[in-house]
């Protein structure tokens, strides 16, 4: 029962990961709304009501789950989702200038190996968990994992090359240098979501208590996304009033009701997609049994792999090499046998 549980568990995480890697899809169809003002209508719903509303619907109680937690376990959740708040934007922009493809791989990626092993030293755990049985091979799936994000960054050095030589590079609005200091900045402050949930982790325990059953941790995921939401609220209003966005979000009927509509709703599914990853992520975790730890890495890892799948449906890679695409290939081949590697040595270790 408690192999089946983990796979159940890989298969919830895949989900979060196809959620994540097509969350950004939306803003493709956006008319007439800048960039900040699409982001500030998704961040409302992304981080504020969709955790809000799904944690009060599934946790009981809810409100005497946060009146019994510790108030410095509450606040550091909090507080660290902020932080993240400021990877969520990095990530975003970066997406402009290396696609989805690349931002995904290298952000998450470093996110991956940070938001799995700053919480096991943070507890003082970390040698402890890799003596358990199966360990070394959930960590010898994780270095796999960490071996095809490095071919699939290679794979994107080779497509810049690759848009150089064929003078395609500007009309891709492709640059490498400003998206890869971008991503490099969300993946480190991404990490640090993963441990804002880490931390906020006695406050699921509570919620369990109440009968939130594997919904538990929506309650620590609201107090993440909240922090979360502070930071990009405040940020991309007062964006939107130094640069006369703001405007954008209540001209309803100089932007014609069919197209504020449809920009307001794909806003609302971009917030919902990104909802969703955390969602499964939860109700994922909680069935990982020992393996709780890797979590973070296998989700990331997941959300890598769906990314690429993403980028080569929009055609990202349509105008590279044949070099490049058997690179990307084989990265993406090393991702899934790094998925097959964990399950095996979480399953052992679950016996």
């Amino acid at each position: 029962m408690n192999s089946l549980n983990t796979i159940i568990g890989i298969f919830l995480h895949s989900a979060g990961g196809i959620s994540a890697s097509t969350c950004y899809l939306p803003f493709q169809k956006v008319n007439k709304w800048s960039w900040n003002s699409y982001w500030l209508i998704q961040a409302i719903f992304a981080w504020l009501v969709f955790p809000l509303v799904i944690g009060y619907l599934t946790v009981p109680n809810l409100w005497k789950v946060f009146i019994e937690s510790p108030s410095s376990v509450m606040l550091n959740a909090f507080l660290l989702g902020a932080v993240y708040g400021f990877g969520g934007m990095a990530f975003g922009f970066a997406i402009k200038h290396i696609g989805f493809s690349l931002t995904y791989t290298i952000s998450i990626g470093l996110s991956a190996v940070l938001g799995t092993i700053v919480p096991l030293i943070i507890h003082g755990t970390l040698i402890k968990q890799f003596s358990k049985p199966g360990s070394m091979i959930v960590l010898a799936g994780m270095l796999c994992s960490l071996l095809g994000v490095f071919l699939c960054g290679l794979a994107g050095r080779k497509k810049e090359k690759d848009l150089k030589a064929s003078n395609q590079l500007n009309a891709n609005g492709f640059n490498l240098r400003k998206g890869l200091a971008l991503a490099i900045f969300a993946g480190v402050f991404s990490a640090i979501f993963g441990v804002s949930l880490e931390l906020g982790a006695p406050v699921a325990e509570i919620a369990d208590k109440y009968g939130a059953g594997h919904f538990e941790g929506n309650a620590n995921l609201f107090l993440s996304t909240s922090g979360t939401f502070a930071t990009n609220f405040i940020w991309f209003v007062v964006l939107g009033f130094r640069k006369n966005t703001i405007k954008e979000v209540v001209a309803v009927k100089s932007l014609g009701y069919k197209t504020w509509g449809l920009n307001t709703f794909l806003s609302i599914l971009t917030g919902g997609l990104w909802y969703l990853q955390f969602f499964f992520y939860g109700l994922g975790h909680v069935r990982m049994g020992n393996f709780k730890f890797a979590s973070w890495a296998i989700h990331m890892a997941m959300l890598i792999f769906f990314s690429y799948l993403v980028g080569v449906l929009m055609k990202e890679w349509k105008n590279v090499s044949k070099q490049t695409y058997i690179v990307l290939i084989t990265g993406l081949i090393v991702l899934v046998c790094s998925f097959v590697i964990i399950t095996y040595g979480s399953t052992l270790g679950s016996h």
